[in-house]
C-alpha cells in the first residue's frame, strides 16, 4: 500500500503533536511529584514537632520547633511561587502549540490550493503545447538549448572522469611520503627555498624517488580536472541561459491562454508555504526553549524552590533530629510509635517519588531528543518536496512500525530518513529530475547527465505544469536545478538552548 506525500506529512505532524503532548504530560507529572515531595517534607516537619513536644524539654523543643517552622515556611512560600511560574510556562507552551497547529493547518490548505493551480496550468500547457512547439522561434531555441545542454553534459562527464583519474592515478604519488615531502616544499619550482645542506639532501631524495620525472605527471593530474571543471561550469551557465529562453516562450504561451493569473496565484501560494515553513522553524525552536524552561521548573530545578526544599530536607536530617528519632525508636510507647511510623511512611513515599522522578526525567530527555530529530526529518521532508501530491512512498510502514521503532530508539534518525528517501518516488508522468528534451522523445531515449540525471528542464508549464523556481527549498521548489540530487544529509537550522547546530548530520539520541 502506497502513501501519498500530503498524507505522509500529516502523519509526521500527528507524531510530533503526540510527542509534544506526552512531553507536556510527563512535565506535569514531574511538577506534581516535586510539589508532593515538598508537601511530604512539610508533613514530616510537623511530625517531628509533635515528637519534640512529647520527648524534649520546653526550651529545647521551642528552639527545634522554630528552626523547622522557618524552613517549612520558606518551602511553602517557594512552592507557591513555583506553582505560579510553572502555570505561566505551561500557558506559554500551550499557546505555542496552538500556533504550530494553526500554521500546519494553513499550510495544508495552501498546499491544496497550489496543487489545484498546478493542475490548471498543466491543463493549459497541454492545450497550447502543440501550437507553441511548432513555431519556428521555439524550434530554433529548443534546438540551441539541446545542443548547449549536450555540450555541458559532455564537459561535465569529462570533468568527472578526470577527477576520477586524479583520485585513482594520483594515489601512488600521495602515498609516497618522500615524493609528497618534496612536492609540498615546492622542490623543482621557483618557490623552492632551502640552504645548501638541505638542498643537497633534497636533491639526493629526489634522485631516490625519480622526482624530476614524476613531478610533471602529478602536476598534470591535478591541473587537468581543475581546468575541465572551469570549462564545464561555463558551459553549464550557457545551457541554463538557453533553457531559460525556452521556458520563457512556454510560459508566455500559457500566459497568453489565460495562465498568468493562475501562475501568479501559484507563486503566491508557494511563497506563503515557504513563509509558513520558516515561521514553523522559528516557532518550533522557540517552543523547544520554552519546553526546556518548563522541564527545569517541573523537575524542581528552579534555584529558589530547590534551595527551599533542600533547606527543609537538611533541617530534617540534622543530628539532633536524628537523635530524637533514634531515641523514639528505642523507647516503645504507643504515642511515640505512631509518630515514628508516620515519619517512616513519609520518608518511604519520598524515596518512591524520587525513584519515579528519575525515570520520568530520563523519559522526558529522550522524548525531547526524538522530537527534535523528527522536526529535523520533517523539515528535510518538506525541503525535498516530498509532501507534494505527485510524491508517493512505497512503504506505508514509514508512518507505522518504522516510526514506532524510531521513536523507541530501535533505529537512528539517519536510518529512518534514509528509508523515507529510498521509498519515495514520483507518480507516473511526473519526474522532477529528468525531463525530456523533445516532446517526441520516448522514455528510453533520455540522455542521462553526469549530475545524477538528465539535464534539468526547469519546472515550467510545459514540463510539469508548475512555475519556474530557484534551487532547493520548499513545496514547489524542487531540489536540484542543473542535475540536482535530494541528498542524504540534514539541513534544518537549529539554534537555542537545546543546541547550537547550524547544520550537519543526524544525532541519534538515547533509547527509550
Amino acid at each position: 500500500m502506497t502513501l501519498s506525500g500530503p498524507d505522509a506529512l500529516k502523519s509526521l505532524d500527528d507524531a510530533l503533536r503526540d510527542i509534544r503532548r506526552e512531553e507536556d504530560d510527563i512535565a506535569k507529572r514531574l511538577a506534581k511529584s516535586a510539589e508532593l515531595i515538598a508537601k511530604i517534607r512539610e508533613g514530616e516537619s510537623e511530625l517531628f514537632r509533635q515528637l519534640a513536644a512529647i520527648r524534649l524539654e520546653s526550651s529545647t523543643q521551642d528552639e527545634l520547633s522554630g528552626q523547622l517552622t522557618k524552613a517549612e515556611r520558606d518551602a511553602r512560600d517557594a512552592l507557591k511561587r513555583h506553582q505560579k511560574e510553572l502555570a505561566a510556562a505551561e500557558a506559554d507552551l500551550k499557546a505555542k502549540d496552538k500556533q504550530i497547529a494553526r500554521l500546519a493547518s494553513e499550510r495544508t490548505a495552501t498546499a491544496d490550493k497550489a496543487a489545484a493551480h498546478e493542475a490548471e496550468l498543466k491543463a493549459l500547457a497541454d492545450k497550447v503545447a502543440g501550437t507553441t512547439a511548432a513555431s519556428p522561434e521555439y524550434i530554433e531555441k529548443r534546438k540551441q538549448a539541446d545542443e548547449l545542454v549536450h555540450v555541458a553534459e559532455e564537459a561535465m562527464r569529462k570533468t568527472l572522469q578526470a577527477e576520477s583519474d586524479q583520485e585513482e592515478k594520483g594515489k601512488p604519488y600521495r602515498d609516497d611520503p618522500l615524493f609528497m615531502y618534496l612536492w609540498e616544499r615546492g622542490y623543482g619550482t621557483k618557490t623552492y627555498r632551502a640552504n645548501n645542506l638541505i638542498t643537497a639532501l633534497d636533491r639526493w631524495v629526489a634522485g631516490l624517488v625519480r622526482y624530476p620525472e614524476a613531478r610533471p605527471n602529478f602536476a598534470m593530474l591535478n591541473e587537468i580536472p581543475m581546468r575541465l571543471r572551469e570549462h564545464a561550469e561555463r558551459q553549464k551557465e550557457k545551457a541554463e541561459a538557453a533553457v531559460a529562453e525556452v521556458v520563457a516562450l512556454e510560459e508566455a504561451a500559457v500566459d497568453a491562454a489565460g495562465g498568468k493569473p493562475i501562475r501568479d496565484a501559484l507563486e503566491a501560494a508557494i511563497n506563503r508555504i515557504e513563509a509558513i515553513d520558516q515561521e514553523m522553524v522559528e516557532l518550533e525552536d522557540a517552543r523547544d526553549e520554552a519546553a526546556q524552561a518548563q522541564r527545569e521548573l517541573a523537575q524542581g530545578s528552579d534555584p529558589a524552590f530547590a534551595d527551599a526544599v533542600s533547606t527543609l530536607a537538611t533541617s530534617l536530617g540534622r543530628a539532633d533530629i536524628q537523635t530524637l528519632l533514634a531515641e523514639a525508636r528505642a523507647t516503645r510507647t504507643h504515642e511515640d510509635d505512631a509518630i515514628v511510623k508516620q515519619i517512616d511512611d513519609a520518608r518511604s513515599r519520598v524515596t518512591e517519588e524520587e525513584e519515579e522522578t528519575r525515570d520520568l526525567k530520563a523519559r522526558l530527555k529522550t522524548l525531547a531528543a526524538r522530537r527534535r530529530e523528527l522536526e529535523d526529518i520533517q523539515f528535510e521532508f518538506k525541503k525535498q518536496g516530498y509532501d507534494r501530491p505527485q510524491s508517493t512512498f512505497r512503504e506505508d510502514k514509514l508512518v507505522g512500525d518504522l516510526l514506532t521503532d524510531f521513536l523507541r530508539g530501535g533505529i537512528s534518525a539517519a536510518n529512518y530518513w534514509d528509508q523515507w528517501r529510498r521509498s519515495q518516488n514520483w507518480s507516473a508522468g511526473y519526474d522532477p529530475w529528468r525531463h525530456q528534451r523533445k516532446e517526441d522523445d520516448d522514455d528510453n531515449d533520455r540522455r542521462s547527465g553526469p549530475w545524477g540525471g538528465a539535464f534539468q528542464w526547469p519546472d515550467s508549464s510545459f514540463s510539469g505544469g508548475g512555475t519556474r523556481r530557484s534551487r532547493g527549498g520548499s513545496w514547489g521548489r524542487l531540489p536540484g536545478g542543473f542535475g540536482g540530487s535530494s541528498g542524504g544529509g540534514l539541513s534544518r537550522p537549529r539554534t537555542g538552548s537545546s543546541g547550537s547546530r547550524k547544520q550537519g548530520g543526524f544525532k541519534t539520541g538515547g533509547g527509550f
